[in-house]
């Protein structure tokens, strides 16, 4: 049926409204918005700050093709160019702006650059849509900023920076873009670094378990094949289950659950060779079982308490491990009614200074700090012949770290 124009008239005037109420709310948007930065200076300011802190998300990984072709574009708003280029040593990572055709022409730039270490302006014939083969009626890139990506004495990379005209500004801010970028890649690199030595310090903990470990429960085992053979085969079982655990190859991160799993196997191990010298008591909260903690991080802990408390006395040795949730943390206690640590002797393995005995809570304490800082690194307290009580504490939620299935 059709409209009558009374219900057309009607309708166009609702639209109107409707248009009118939308166009308001972002314009109401827009004055709170520039109300709340108050002077041009204050929001050109929060615009930088926010492309660089989008850009630095993307070259966290360091100068690599895909966070680099992210970054660009948040560089390029930075410098307000209408094009630019990120390359490392021998590749042109990423464009992004106007003219593409210009891409080609980038290493060519650079080169010079990444010779001498030096910041260049460039212009025609080496800007040129000539030489580029840009067919873009309107292209305005005439010209070009080359600033070098400087990591230590290395050149690792360049800036190109396109304009219709190269002015000191450009260059200036160029070369801070550059600065900038460099530091990127080096915050990259220590990341790398620290992971590198993460998994170099757990090759330590399984080397420090292997020899020490590994003999004392085969011949706690060896001991048990004549006289009971149904439990030495259990035996087996949960030495082949504590090792597979320990040895696997990725990984850096577990649960609190599985870390508790790995050391009840290798408490049984123990228990069969001190037999009922060694006494045990547990108090496990439910809720921290789920906690992401560093691989390895619980069980040279508990092996100090056998090795170092236990094994070093006379008569029946006792240890507790309770873990609890305490505000946002979970707290693992392990303590033991061992023969103690002196307190200088603790502090100089701590601060790597010792090597020898006590190197696994040294390399606990150094993960802990790397991964969640120095106000989780582990807590000793101790003396000569009164025992030791070592608290573990990290964060309940960890979304940035991943955790293999666990090992059945």
């Amino acid at each position: 049926m059709p409209m009558s124009p009374e219900w057309l008239a009607a309708a166009v005037v609702l639209l109107i409204v409707a248009l009118g109420l939308a166009v308001g709310a972002v314009a109401l948007r827009l004055w709170r918005a520039r109300r709340d930065f108050g002077s041009d200076a204050e929001r050109a300011t929060y615009t930088t700050l926010h492309a660089a802190t989008q850009a630095g998300r993307y070259l966290r990984g360091g100068l690599e093709p895909e966070g680099s072709a992210k970054a660009a574009r948040h560089l390029r708003a930075m410098l307000g160019s209408p094009a630019l280029a990120l390359t490392d040593e021998a590749r042109l990572l990423a464009w992004d702006g106007a003219s593409p055709a210009h891409a080609a022409t980038v290493m060519g730039l650079a080169a010079r650059t990444l010779a001498s270490g030096r910041s260049r302006i460039s212009t025609a014939p080496e800007v040129s849509c000539a030489a580029a083969g840009c067919a873009a009626t309107d292209c305005r890139l005439r010209s070009a900023v080359v600033a070098p990506v400087r990591a230590g004495s290395r050149i690792i990379g360049t800036v190109v920076a396109f304009a219709p005209d190269a002015r000191a500004g450009l260059v200036s801010a160029t070369n801070e873009v550059a600065a900038w970028v460099a530091a990127q890649a080096e915050l990259a690199e220590l990341d790398r670094s620290r992971t590198l030595l993460m998994e170099a310090e757990v090759r330590a903990l399984r080397a420090q378990i292997s020899p020490h470990f590994i003999y004392n429960a085969l011949n706690a085992i060896a001991s048990y094949i004549l006289t009971d053979p149904e439990r030495a085969r259990e035996l087996v079982v949960e030495f082949a289950d504590f090792t597979r655990y320990s040895f696997r190859r990725h990984g850096d991160f577990t649960t609190l659950a599985e870390e508790l799993r790995s050391i009840d196997r290798y408490l049984l191990l123990e228990r069969a060779r001190f037999g009922d010298r060694l006494q045990l008591s547990l108090r496990i909260a439910p809720e921290v079982l789920g906690t992401v903690v560093p691989f390895l991080s619980l069980q040279p802990l508990v092996e100090n308490a056998v090795k170092h408390g236990i094994e070093a006395r006379a008569g029946v040795g006792h240890i507790s491990i309770t873990a609890v949730e305490e505000g946002a943390d979970a707290v693992v206690r392990i303590e033991d009614d061992g023969v103690g640590i002196d307190p200088e002797r603790l502090r100089s393995v701590l601060a790597g200074h010792a090597r020898g005995e006590h190197v696994g809570l040294r390399n606990v304490d150094a993960r802990l700090r790397q991964v969640y800082g120095d106000d989780h690194g582990l807590v000793v307290e101790t003396a000569p012949g009164a025992g030791t009580l070592i608290t573990l504490r990290v964060p309940k939620s960890q979304p940035e770290h991943d955790v293999l299935p666990p090992v059945d």
